[in-house]
């Protein structure tokens, strides 16, 4: 079996809108849903700290899903955890501010969605990320929230799954 573990943002919660309709996605591919709760915890690394000891207590494959500061988070830890796959929503990758530079590309399958309108995260940044690693990257008509593209997200989520499970 696989385990999905989803990181959020640094504004939303564990169990928000997104997470919640990705969740149910996965599950119904057969895969467990684990969701960290990093609220009060604002560092990046302190971050990759917390997923890093959580992914520990799964004996599974595991799967991360992150968006925005979780897609930071989950792209530094992929490797140290064992991911088979990594999946992220506008990434906050070349941002200022964090206390480390962008991670460099994990060696396993790497999904980008990002949302041409995103007024956090330039859709830029995950273009050049895409571009060092020849990730797969699909652009949508949507902004950082992503919250009206979740029906096109689940169906590249259910893909990527698929694909890096078997």
């Amino acid at each position: 079996m696989t385990t999905v573990v989803f990181s959020h943002g640094q504004e939303s919660g564990p169990w928000g809108t997104k997470i919640r309709a990705m969740a149910e996605r996965v599950k119904s591919l057969g895969c467990q849903a684990e969701s960290i709760d990093y609220r009060g915890i604002e560092e990046p690394a302190a971050r990759i700290r917390k997923l890093v000891q959580e992914c520990a207590q799964i004996d599974d494959k595991r799967v991360l899903v992150g968006s925005s500061m979780g897609g930071y988070v989950a792209t530094a830890a992929a490797e140290e955890v064992g991911a088979i796959g990594l999946f992220v929503l506008a990434p906050a990758y070349y941002m200022e501010g964090y206390d480390a530079p962008t991670p460099p590309p994990p060696r396993l399958p790497i999904c980008i969605v990002h949302g041409w309108h995103d007024e956090i995260v330039p859709a830029e940044n995950s273009i050049r990320y895409a571009g060092t690693c020849s990730a797969t990257l699909h652009l949508v008509d949507g902004d950082h929230r992503l919250t009206a593209n979740i029906d096109e997200i689940n169906e590249y989520l259910s893909y990527f799954i698929n694909r890096t499970s078997e």
